[in-house]
């Protein structure tokens, strides 16, 4: 096996973190804590186990919460450490798409893999279709050409192995390291290891799916470390999504392609993405809104925009939750189960997380609506009641989230329920115990409680008009 000096450019893909033992005694999740931050987020000079008060581990707990896009505490809450104990890639987290340090790459556009040995999970002609396909997913947006060899020194030199396997980094068992890659550079570099303890599978997301995780490894061998991006290829976390379905996000092949730019054989990339709608813009009608974990979001088009905590940049929608639909109708938090819902024609999805829930999309008329409603105009969740307001042109149901049923005596007039509403509902959310209707491009307020109206705002009232708006 080849080495070289230059070993600060790997990077791995981790599903339990283990603390080594300490002396002073603290409990498990302060112990994963502390050495997650000392991993990823460089945290040094922390004497005592997880005090509150210690200064560096508080701010880099911050910088870790930044990153992933929850709530910024500085504290171990049960989201953050959630968050922790995801499978993920070892490699320190950067903001947005990021080359490693230096930004090394290839200086030739033509590369060689080898496929030095087999995982004995898979049948090596699904080994060898899924290293091709991870690989041809860059060769598809840039100039990168790649070619197998059978013998002899490649540019990338895959291989499968367990614990101590020729280099400094020995995998750490079943359910731990999933692989590793190094950046280009001489010797080890560009090489990708995979960690034969686990059980890769072709396309069953009973195993550890190898083309997923071997187009994310890839990425590193090319010169790419993390992304904040969640649901692209190259977030630090591994979460399965259909193989047969798989494309790289935009802000994967902008990453790529700051590197090697695109692929003239094609249409440019930038051309195949769509324009961020202007945030701003007075006539702008948005086409949902819901909370999500503490933030609100903004749905148009194939994008949505965060207001909490000042992140006021457009995402496409698919970035973050790779298998929704564009041009979403509705959405709701219900964050007792924890889960987002989004509405799209006559079917709803339902997502924990970024991951679509086992047995969706399902027709509208398991949440009770008659066959007769086609599409969900708006829809709001009150986590006090338990009850979510389904608007439906200028009629509303109520649907009881615990019971699983529509409440009796619905639909109701929109004018009878909330006073001062004129037109139809074309999104909504709940904040601070008001009730948000949006109808056109503007927003009404009302009370949740007396469902009295107080104020009536322009739509884009809470995301602030910044010249930073534009598609991330």
């Amino acid at each position: 096996m080849r080495i070289h000096r230059q070993l600060g450019f790997l990077a791995s893909l981790v599903l339990v973190i283990h603390a080594r033992p300490i002396t002073e005694p603290a409990d498990k999740d302060e112990i994963t804590a502390e050495h997650y931050l000392k991993s990823f987020y460089n945290l040094t000079d922390v004497k005592t186990v997880f005090q509150r008060s210690a200064s560096p581990l508080t701010e880099k707990m911050k910088e870790m919460q930044r990153f992933f896009g929850i709530e910024v505490t500085g504290e171990l809450d049960k989201e953050t450490l959630e968050v922790m104990k995801k499978p993920r890639c070892g490699v320190p987290d950067v903001a947005a798409y990021s080359t490693f340090g230096g930004s090394p790459k290839w200086p030739t556009n033509k590369l060689t893999y080898r496929i030095v040995n087999y995982t004995p999970d898979m049948l090596k002609a699904e080994v060898d279709d899924s290293t091709r396909r991870a690989l041809k997913v860059w060769a598809d947006v840039t100039p990168l050409r790649f070619t197998r060899i059978y013998r002899g020194t490649a540019d990338i030199m895959i291989s499968f192995g367990t614990k101590y396997h020729g280099d400094p980094f020995p995998f750490d068992g079943p359910r731990g390291v999933l692989a590793h890659a190094f950046a280009p550079s001489s010797g080890i570099g560009g090489d990708a290891h995979f960690d034969d303890d686990e059980v890769f599978s072709f396309r069953s997301s009973r195993g550890v799916v190898l083309f997923l995780v071997a187009a994310h490894e890839f990425g590193h061998s090319l010169g790419l470390s993390h992304s904040d991006v969640p649901g692209a290829l190259m977030f630090p976390t591994y979460s399965f999504r259909d193989p047969g379905r798989f494309s790289l996000t935009s802000d994967d092949i902008r990453g790529i392609q700051s590197l090697y730019g695109p692929n003239r054989d094609r249409t440019p990339i930038q051309s195949e993405l769509p324009t961020a709608p202007n945030a701003c813009d007075p006539n702008l009608i948005f086409d949902a809104v819901t909370t999500f974990k503490g933030e609100t979001m903004f749905f148009k088009d194939s994008f949505f925009w965060r207001s909490s905590r000042g992140r006021g940049v457009a995402q496409l929608i698919k970035t973050f939750w790779p298998n929704s639909p564009d041009n979403i109708d509705a959405a709701y938090e219900n964050p007792v189960p924890g889960k987002v819902i989004f509405f799209k024609g006559r079917q709803a999805w339902a997502f924990n997380g970024n991951n679509v829930e086992p047995g969706y999309p399902k027709f509208l008329s398991r949440f009770g609506l008659p066959l007769s409603v086609r599409k969900v105009n708006a829809a709001v969740h009150d986590k006090n009641s338990g009850k979510t307001l389904i608007f439906v042109d200028k009629m509303y149901y109520s649907f009881d989230e615990r019971a699983k049923k529509m409440d009796t005596g619905y639909p109701k007039r929109l004018a009878d329920g909330f006073p001062g509403m004129t037109g139809e509902v074309t999104a909504a959310h709940l904040s601070k115990g008001y009730i948000y209707l949006y109808s056109g491009t503007k927003m009404y307020m009302f009370s949740s409680n007396s469902k009295r109206l107080l104020r009536v705002l322009k739509s884009n009232y809470f995301l602030p008009c910044l010249s930073r708006f534009n598609q991330k």
